[in-house]
């Protein structure tokens, strides 16, 4: 299964990374806005928005090109590791 994370710390990625390996999903990560964003994306089971370090332009750009039907939204206003947890323990099962 596949995650795509939006938003968060740059500091956290590798550790994002991590935690999604552990619950046994491939991740994503995206910080900041980048040139082709829309186009990097694909379809991931999962798409994570950590709604308080993103900015409303780059959760727009996200969800124009994800397809709702196949993709779970889920958005949390804190980007903890603790939180990432939380959440693919939630949609493992």
């Amino acid at each position: 299964m596949s995650v795509v994370i939006i938003g968060g710390h740059d500091r956290m990625v590798r550790q994002y990374k991590e935690i999604c390996q552990n619950h046994k999903y491939k991740a994503k990560v995206f910080t900041q806005m980048k040139t082709g964003l829309d186009k990097q994306i694909g379809c991931p089971d999962l798409l994570i928005l950590f709604t308080s370090t993103v900015s409303h332009k780059m959760i727009r750009c996200v969800l124009d090109k994800v397809d709702e039907q196949r993709t779970n939204v889920v958005r949390c206003h804190t980007s903890s590791q603790n939180a990432l947890e939380e959440i693919l323990e939630r949609h493992c099962s």
